[in-house]
């Protein structure tokens, strides 16, 4: 069979050496494999029993009722795994919020960011060359893998917002453009989470904390406070210059596709990229990159690349860089099918609605009200998986 997105795009290629596999048969064996069993009790710490399967869920190659399922398949019925199912239902949360609230996530959603002096972020953190050194061992990760462990991601955050009293929607785009899972609600509303914006109160964790669940034994940094001084501390020194992180996608050239008329067009992007998506259709499958969606909502080299190696998992893909009205009107598909998503829902056509493990009643602002429906659902869950 023609690969008519390598043939067009050669260079995917080069991001065959991430630790993340690109191939659809060695995720599903990465989901068979993972210990979820040890998640629970090491999930917080750094070289901990995470599954890593983040970006697959991101990037819309898996669901997270596929992996339950695939779980429930080995006989690990959900409610031996709470924290785990727990954590997939954080995911299903924020992303109700986002479509709930649509573009209020992009500003201070309930409160005010207490004691904001910039709208720039850390030089320091841009470098990792805060001094902490998990922090900067995790950013230096996160520039080469794409990857940053979750706990490191709120210290960052921490250290961001609350300690260098920075906004904190310029370093969570930083953080977003480089993480082969950015999820603009998952990303967007953790950072607020952490600056207090639609939480109880800021999120703070000293060296002591860091030292815990990082392996490392550092003393005299500027984090080494009880947590009933950390927040009365001067901004240090070391995070008093701010800058702008430069933050741009460089999309592929526009190339010609094959588009047959008369029969079905499958849309893909970023976040959508399940490979058995309408696999049972005689289509033109189109992977659409928009620069309207890449401005707002910029990734590095590494994060797109990554994408693009995800794509060739699809039978036939095509890309087409352009918006999705040129799309149109340059091919006038007669029959249009796409996942649906709050941040492209301009598409016009068929949406196939989500794949939600949890049926939940009305909006829940709150995470905790959210879970208590979701938590009744976890004895039948596994007849349902």
């Amino acid at each position: 069979m023609k690969n008519l997105l390598f043939d067009n795009f050669p260079l995917v290629r080069a991001s065959a050496q991430l630790e993340f596999t690109t191939s659809y048969k060695a995720l599903l064996n990465k989901i068979d494999k993972f210990e979820v069993e040890k998640y629970a009790a090491t999930r917080n710490f750094v070289g901990g029993a995470v599954s890593r399967l983040s970006p697959y869920i991101s990037r819309g190659v898996i669901s997270p009722k596929l992996i339950l399922s695939r779980l429930n398949d080995r006989g690990i019925n959900p409610l031996r795994i709470t924290k785990f199912v727990q954590e997939l239902a954080w995911r299903e949360h924020w992303q109700r919020v986002l479509l709930n609230e649509g573009e209020r996530v992009n500003s201070d959603l309930r409160r005010d960011q207490a004691l904001v002096e910039s709208r720039k972020m850390p030089a320091a953190v841009i470098r990792a060359q805060t001094g902490i050194h998990s922090i900067d061992s995790g950013i230096k990760e996160l520039y080469t893998t794409g990857y940053m462990h979750n706990h490191v991601r709120m210290y960052v955050a921490s250290v961001a917002s609350n300690i260098a009293r920075c906004h904190w929607k310029i370093p969570a785009r930083w953080m977003y453009f480089h993480l082969l899972d950015g999820d603009w609600a998952s990303n967007t509303l953790n950072w607020q989470w952490v600056a207090g914006t639609i939480s109880s109160k800021r999120y703070f964790a000293n060296q002591q904390n860091i030292n815990r669940f990082t392996g490392t034994e550092q003393s005299g940094t500027f984090l080494d406070f009880g947590y009933k001084d950390i927040a009365s501390q001067p901004v240090p020194k070391l995070l008093e210059k701010k800058e702008l992180p430069v933050l741009d996608t460089d999309l592929p050239e526009r190339k010609p596709i094959e588009f047959e008329s008369g029969i079905p067009t499958v849309l893909y992007n970023t976040y959508s990229l399940d490979p058995n998506f309408k696999a049972g259709i005689t289509a033109n499958r189109v992977l659409l990159l928009e620069p309207s969606h890449f401005k707002r909502f910029a990734v590095s080299e590494t994060v797109l690349k990554f994408c693009l190696e995800l794509a060739g998992n699809i039978e036939d893909i095509q890309v087409y860089v352009g918006e999705f009205e040129d799309f149109v009107s340059e091919f006038k598909p007669i029959e249009v099918h796409f996942k649906d998503h709050p941040l492209f829902d301009h598409y016009e056509g068929t949406p196939a609605q989500r794949d939600w493990v949890f049926d939940v009643e009305g909006y829940q602002k709150n995470f905790y009200g959210f879970w208590k429906q979701c938590e009744r659902q976890l004895p039948r869950l596994s007849e349902e998986l």
